[in-house]
């Protein structure tokens, strides 16, 4: 059943697109030799020279605020991550920007990987940093134009996002975990939720003994089938073990197992893939456009997931959500956010066609912040895209006014 459903899906679904497909999109040209994506050019009529880029901390929080010498700023947010590598952003990636027209964006995102060898840090570690001076740069540019990012990055076809909430607890019992879980559906009438399944990258051993075998049946009785039900084992099992819980995974209508497999053994993921008529979902720890070629090429996997802060991006997670779209594939990316950083896949969400049924939110309860607006909130299982300039966030000034520079 999976391959029939699989040629179906080439052959039909993704067909109308492959006529249309840049050719690196198929073929081994790489994406920084074709034509730009999107057309960043049009945001000003002169070029807009980036003046200075920033890592700012105030209190808890660090942001990254970009600056033209036209004046206008942008910022973004950085995650947890920022504690080591911050060195990083600062001396090997802000550096390549400066002085740079931010309308060349999708170029300077490609130079600065060979930019002082950086390419040589290939991964989370340097694509995390380019990301968030990314994301600030896009910010500036889209209050220069007065448009959302979503409208920068094609136009937007979506103003608000279903979401799943995800979990991410492994430390509770099947009783536990759904007991909040189900509050967490009353308080914002979410119609999907995301189950940690399996120990984490733990050679077929669950978190608790019997934990995985009895959770998610115990999930699907008492949501009942009105609940989207999605699993991560964040590559827990070999192939023959992933097969055996997905079978019982699909025995209970879990509408995808995510990494099933450790995230770099590409066969074995594509052995469970092959096996299975549920869709395998993986990609959040990649970072390379070939690997992705690879994983969507050979059907890897049925649902890819970058990560838009570890992927370096809108840019260069846009390339992967045209490579998926051309072969008629679905993409969720990881994004188990919470605070402003949701506004990432909010935007990414509004301007990509191919999106899953629901895109990722951390479910866990959080006080509200009123350091920024709108707050990005789920109600009736749905968060609203901010339709302001840029990001679309706006800070308190008292926060931008108390925040102070970073060093390397």
């Amino acid at each position: 059943m999976r391959m029939d459903r699989r040629a179906f899906l080439k052959h039909s679904v993704g067909s109308g697109f492959l006529a249309l497909a840049p050719p690196w999109l198929l073929g081994e040209t790489v994406p920084e030799r074709e034509k730009p994506l999107f057309e960043l050019q049009k945001v000003a009529p002169t070029p807009v020279k980036i003046a200075s880029i920033e890592l700012l901390k105030s209190g808890e929080r660090h942001l990254v605020r970009s600056t033209s010498t036209g004046g206008a700023t942008g910022i973004s947010f950085t995650n947890e991550r920022i504690r080591y590598l911050h060195p990083i952003l600062e001396q090997l990636v802000i550096p390549y920007f400066l002085g740079k027209d931010a309308r060349d964006l999708e170029s300077l995102v490609d130079g600065v990987y060979v930019h002082q060898s950086n390419y040589k840090l290939a991964g989370l570690a340097l694509w995390n940093c380019v990301g968030w001076v990314e994301f600030s740069l896009l910010d500036l540019l889209g209050k220069i134009a007065g448009k959302p990012v979503g409208e920068l990055l094609g136009g937007v076809h979506r103003t608000e996002i279903p979401v799943y909430l995800s979990s991410l607890r492994r430390d509770t019992t099947p009783e536990e975990e759904v007991e909040w879980l189900g509050k967490r559906i009353e308080e914002t009438r979410a119609r999907a939720v995301k189950l940690k399944v399996g120990g984490r990258m733990s050679r077929n051993a669950d978190a608790a003994p019997g934990r995985t075998d009895r959770l998610v049946p115990l999930a699907r009785k008492t949501f009942g089938d009105s609940i989207a039900i999605y699993v991560d084992s964040n590559g827990s099992y070999d192939s023959r073990k992933a097969i055996e819980v997905g079978r019982m995974l699909e025995a209970h209508r879990v509408a995808f197992f995510e990494e099933p497999c450790p995230f770099d053994e590409y066969e074995e993921t594509k052995r469970v893939a092959d096996a299975l008529d549920m869709p395998v979902a993986g990609g959040e720890q990649d970072t390379s456009f070939p690997r992705f070629r690879e994983m969507v090429g050979d059907r890897v996997v049925d649902i890819v997931q970058p990560d838009i802060n570890y992927n370096g991006g809108f840019i260069r997670t846009a390339r992967v959500a045209r490579l998926a779209e051309a072969k008629g594939m679905k993409i969720t990316p990881h994004s188990p956010a919470q605070g402003p950083n949701v506004a990432y896949m909010l935007q990414f969400g509004s301007a990509t066609r191919n999106i899953g049924a629901h895109l990722e939110f951390n479910a866990a309860p959080r006080a509200p912040e009123r350091w920024y607006s709108p707050a990005l909130e789920v109600k009736a299982g749905v968060i609203q895209v901010p339709r302001g300039p840029g990001l679309g966030i706006e800070i308190d000034p008292e926060v931008l006014k108390t925040a102070r520079k970073m060093n390397a």
